[in-house]
């Protein structure tokens, strides 16, 4: 055994309405092939069930209330409350392959001076999705380059390096982030397979949140 196949792996999963699909996520957690995982739920000010739905499973989690800041502070105070070696994030509608973690980990042990493995991503439409809605939310049917946080598996150390996410952005956290960590030369690398689900419904972030483009703005200037 080498010394990643018994590292803990914190997986952090932000939650806002998510009663819907909250679920399915962690379940997809639970059952990962690597068996060191911790999941922190961080719940950034639902006014569903989502906290009926997470503390249904008991001890195999540990959840967290904040008020509505945003994904970002949620992101970092689920940073804050981890004990792993490792960081995963994964978004309460979307979903991870059995493998994923495994997979990833069996990277890190062939290579150890990469910082971040990635993944293939498989877009779907939510099954309460009417046809008209189907239509109105287009969803590609090829494998797209995860290069995204639901994706990826990140060494505690090499995260810190480029600092948390940006609590003003609402919008683009993950590419502000990344472009810091591209910046100061962080090693990645792209497993050729698929190994998240992304939900595509009503209230996707990328969907809700379309009116930030200033975001964009902001990190391109910086």
């Amino acid at each position: 055994m080498t010394k990643q196949d018994s590292q803990l792996v914190s997986t952090i999963i932000t939650v806002y309405n998510g009663e819907n699909y909250l679920s399915d996520a962690i379940q997809s957690v639970i059952i990962q092939d690597y068996p060191h995982i911790e999941i922190i739920i961080i719940d950034g000010g639902s006014i569903d069930e989502s906290r009926r739905v997470a503390e249904q499973f008991g001890s195999s989690v540990r959840y967290y209330y904040q008020n509505n800041t945003g994904i970002a502070a949620a992101k970092n105070h689920g940073l804050e409350l981890s004990k792993g070696d490792f960081f995963a994030f994964l978004d309460a509608d979307d979903l991870w392959t059995r493998d994923k973690i495994q997979q990833q980990i069996t990277v890190f042990n062939e290579d150890p001076t990469l910082d971040i493995v990635f993944s293939h991503v498989k877009q779907f439409h939510s099954s309460e999705l009417n046809v008209e809605e189907k239509e109105r939310i287009w969803c590609s049917n090829k494998l797209i380059p995860g290069v995204s946080a639901g994706t990826m598996l990140i060494k505690r150390e090499s995260f810190f390096k480029a600092g948390l996410f940006d609590t003003q952005l609402r919008r683009g956290i993950f590419v502000n982030w990344y472009m810091h960590a591209l910046e100061i030369g962080m090693r990645t690398h792209m497993l050729p397979n698929m190994h998240m689900w992304r939900r595509l419904h009503q209230t996707s972030n990328g969907i809700v949140n379309h009116d930030k483009s200033s975001d964009y703005v902001r990190m391109s200037k910086a």
